[in-house]
């Protein structure tokens, strides 16, 4: 009888048309030492030869050809599958493992039986902080986020709540969210709460994940000496051209569809309605506001939010308030 080796960790990376950040970012895993490990790919039917590049250029992955894109949820639920380590580790393809990043992952979850799924201190280029440990999205943490609060105080207990900007990012701490950016989670806890909500094609995915690993008395953690380099929205520019999703883009129709899911799932159709509410009151204040001047650019702005105003009205008649998905590939 065969004895099947098990790793410490499966890494999963989920790719869409960055080739080139691919190869980066598998080559980190591959420097990785310290633990066992095996790498999966999962390519979203990228049209610039990622998935042939994997092929040649680390044998050693373990690679899953899709012939439609997925979205991040379905694509890690794939590599979930076939998954053999007692940790899943979920790496973007545009994240780079800065050394000892895989190891200190996977002795922290050793040494913490009640942590279900951890995050990293994920950094720029530039060693610039990103937010990396988050609270869960709310009804008073958006309208916080949307009406500039956040960030023109970002030192406020209350007012940057919501990525946790007055903590020390140094300092480790039970949290309510990570980013899927990177992250391990406990398969024993995995197997337990199910895979990601297919739903969400892309965003909410790893919110949603993080309720329900937190729902089973589980916990989640930020750990800020395991260091990971992340680019952020690469994928998203094979798309709409942009790093951060724009009024009227098809990235952020993606985010309003998934936020309408996101808060029917948590909060009911009253949160739903609610959060729609309260976004749509601030592109409405915003487009006001601008039109009082006729310069150029106040009018380009108005146009973009308008625009805005649109692409929420079709998400809520896309996903019925929140209660249905459209079909892959969004």
């Amino acid at each position: 009888m065969s004895v099947i080796n098990v790793p410490d960790a499966s890494v999963i990376v989920v790719s869409f048309n960055t080739r080139e950040l691919l190869r980066e970012s598998l080559l980190t895993v591959r420097d990785s030492s310290g633990v066992t490990f095996e790498t999966i790919v999962v390519d979203n039917a990228s049209h610039d030869g990622s998935a042939d590049m994997v092929t040649a250029e680390f044998p050693e992955v373990r690679l899953i050809r899709s012939n439609i894109n997925l979205g991040f949820a379905a694509a890690n639920n794939r590599a979930f599958e076939i998954a053999l380590g007692r940790y899943v580790v979920l790496l973007n393809s545009d994240a780079f493992l800065r050394p000892g990043a895989l190891r200190l992952s996977v002795e922290h979850m050793d040494a913490n039986p009640l942590a279900g799924l951890a995050g990293a201190r994920l950094v720029g280029r530039d060693g610039s902080w990103q937010p990396s440990a988050r609270m869960f999205p709310s009804l008073l943490n958006n309208l916080l986020a949307m009406s500039g609060l956040a960030a023109r105080y970002p030192k406020s207990r209350l007012l940057g709540r919501m990525d946790r900007t007055w903590a020390n990012p140094l300092e480790p701490c039970e949290v309510d969210w990570v980013p899927g950016a990177y992250s391990i989670i406990r398969r024993s806890v995995l197997d337990r709460i199910g895979f990601f909500d297919e739903r969400f094609f892309l965003y909410y995915e790893e919110v949603d994940l993080c309720r329900r690993v937190k729902a089973t008395n589980s916990q989640v953690w930020y750990w800020p000496d395991i260091v990971v380099e992340h680019l952020g929205g690469e994928s998203a520019k094979c798309i709409d051209d942009t790093k951060v999703p724009k009024p009227g883009s098809r990235t952020e129709l993606w985010r309003m569809r998934a936020g309408l899911l996101y808060f029917r799932k948590h909060h009911g159709s009253l949160g739903a309605w609610s959060n729609m509410l309260i976004e749509r009151c601030w592109y409405c204040l915003r487009a006001i506001r601008n039109s009082w001047s006729n310069s150029a650019e106040r009018s380009a702005r108005v146009a973009d939010l308008k625009s805005g105003l649109a692409t929420l009205k079709q998400a809520w008649g896309d996903t019925r308030g929140g209660k249905v998905s459209p079909s892959r590939p969004w």
